[in-house]
C-alpha cells in the first residue's frame, strides 16, 4: 500500500473544471487530479495532505535555530516546542513513499510560504547529517513530482530559479528521484493556458504509470 504526501503552496483556491477563472489555482487543480488518478488505480493508497498556501508554516526563528543545533538529549521543553512543527512536517515526509508538490512560480522562484516549509524540513540530524565526508542526505527511497505553474516560458531559461533551487535542496536531503512538470505560458491567453494544462495532465498520466509499474 502506497503512502503519498501532497503539499500545495498556492494561496488561491482550486481552478474550476472547465472554467475560465484565471485567478484560481491551476497548481492545486493539477495536484488534485494527480491524487485522484492515483487513487483510481490504487484505491488502497493513503494520502497525507498539507496546505502551506492557505495555512502557512512559520518561518524559522532564533529559538528554532538554537533548538535545531542542540543535541536531542539536551533539549528543554521550550526548545522542544520550537521544533514541534518541524518535527511534524519531517515525520510526514519520512512516512510517505511518494511526494507531490504543487508550486506556482513567484518572481522566478518559489512562494515565500513554500520557502518557509523548506526551511522547516531541512534540518541537521533529521533530514541531513554532517560527517568527515561532508553533508549526507537522510531522506532516502522517496520519489517526488513537482508541478509548477508559470505565467510565461522559463524552461532552460537563466531566469528559472525555481527548478534548480528545488532540485538542489531536495537532493541535499536525499530526495534524488524527482520529476518536474511545468505548466507554462498560463498568462498568454486562453488557448495557451488550455494547451499547458493538457500537456501537464498528459505528463501526470505518464508519471503515475511509471510509478505504479
Amino acid at each position: 500500500m502506497a503512502t503519498l504526501l501532497q503539499v500545495d503552496s498556492s494561496p488561491r483556491g482550486v481552478y474550476p473544471e472547465g472554467g475560465t477563472a484565471s485567478h484560481r489555482s491551476i497548481s492545486r487543480t493539477l495536484t488534485k487530479q494527480l491524487i485522484q488518478m492515483w487513487q483510481h488505480t490504487d484505491p488502497n493508497s493513503q494520502v497525507t495532505y498539507r496546505d502551506v498556501g492557505r495555512y502557512p508554516v512559520p518561518p524559522i526563528d532564533e529559538a528554532w535555530i538554537a533548538a535545531a543545533f542542540t543535541p536531542p538529549d539536551q533539549l528543554n521543553p521550550n526548545l522542544e516546542t520550537a521544533l514541534k512543527i518541524s518535527d511534524e512536517l519531517i515525520d510526514e515526509l519520512f512516512a510517505a513513499d511518494f511526494l507531490v508538490f504543487g508550486i506556482p512560480m513567484y518572481n522566478y522562484s518559489v512562494p515565500a510560504n513554500f520557502k518557509a516549509y523548506i526551511d522547516q524540513i531541512v534540518r541537521v540530524r533529521r533530514t541531513f547529517a554532517i560527517d568527515s565526508d561532508g553533508y549526507q542526505g537522510l531522506v532516502s527511497d522517496k520519489r517526488a513530482v513537482v508541478i509548477t505553474t508559470r505565467g510565461g516560458s522559463y524552461a532552460n531559461s537563466p531566469l528559472d530559479f525555481q527548478e534548480p533551487y528545488l532540485r538542489a535542496v531536495f537532493e541535499f536531503i536525499g530526495i534524488t528521484d524527482i520529476a518536474f512538470i511545468h505548466a507554462e505560458n498560463l498568462a498568454m491567453g486562453t488557448e495557451a493556458r488550455q494547451r499547458a494544462i493538457a500537456s501537464a495532465q498528459a505528463s501526470i498520466h505518464q508519471i503515475i504509470a511509471n510509478w505504479q509499474q
